[in-house]
């Protein structure tokens, strides 16, 4: 019965994965909707603001407005549903070599050839050729080594526009961005999340990925080409499964 049930999880399991890939059978992937993105609800749904300003009859006539939108106004994002730009310059290279060598030997021998005589005559009781002067004798020897290195290097230049899904009470923004690119068949995506500090972003609104605490960047697809990359399902599995 448990077989069974595996063998219904696994075929379920594949027609899941199926019914995801159906989406790009015979015509281009599908793009994400825009509006069930959380970057649309933050501009959709700005929220209260945290301080109040008030309202002064003498501003109406003043050329120092105290507003963003002003010509000296700070126009970098700080409210849930502002824009800023991510800048991601990456390029890391990094190289581990290893080895190792170990070996052990070990020799125990055990022997009575002299005990109030009893020695003597347990011999006449062991086999032809046994002798209590040497009863066990062990050795041993192992010895075992290793190799390992790993070479990667990594290079990613690339500029997002996020936006600010939610202010913490510290005033930390919480950001998210999202980008998908279709050529032919195939759709690259983009994606970032993380948290800024607003003393971080530029006079030009932009900041770094560096200044990102938490970030996360994913820069992936899917399509024909990334689908015949990819092994398939049954051999995954295989491959978690085989002991060898």
């Amino acid at each position: 019965m448990h077989t069974t049930l595996k063998i219904g999880n696994f075929f379920l399991l594949s027609l899941t994965l199926a019914c995801a890939r159906a989406d790009h059978i015979g015509s281009p992937p599908s793009f994400t909707p825009v509006i069930q993105a959380a970057e649309a609800r933050a501009m959709i749904e700005p929220g209260l603001p945290i301080v109040t300003m008030q309202q002064r009859p003498v501003n109406a006539a003043s050329l120092w407005s105290p507003s963003r939108a002003s010509l000296l106004g700070d126009r970098r994002a700080v409210v849930r549903g502002d824009i800023l730009t991510v800048v991601i310059e990456i390029d890391e290279k990094a190289e581990i070599s290893n080895s190792s060598d170990r070996s052990r030997s070990g020799s125990e021998t055990l022997g009575v050839p002299g005990l109030f005589g009893l020695p003597q005559r347990l011999d006449t009781k062991l086999p032809e050729g046994a002798s209590s002067a040497e009863l066990v004798g062990i050795n041993s020897q192992s010895s075992s080594s290793g190799d390992g290195s790993v070479k990667r290097k990594e290079k990613l230049e690339l500029r997002i526009a996020a936006t600010v899904v939610d202010v913490l009470p510290n005033g930390v923004l919480s950001i998210s961005g999202s980008q998908e690119l279709r050529v032919n068949f195939e759709l690259r995506e983009l994606l970032v999340t993380g948290f800024v500090r607003p003393a971080d972003v530029s006079r030009q609104n932009e900041i770094t990925y560096d200044k990102i605490a938490s970030a996360r960047v994913s820069y992936g697809g899917r399509g024909q080409i990334s689908d015949v990359q990819q092994p398939r399902i049954g051999q995954q599995v295989l491959d978690a499964v085989l002991p060898f």
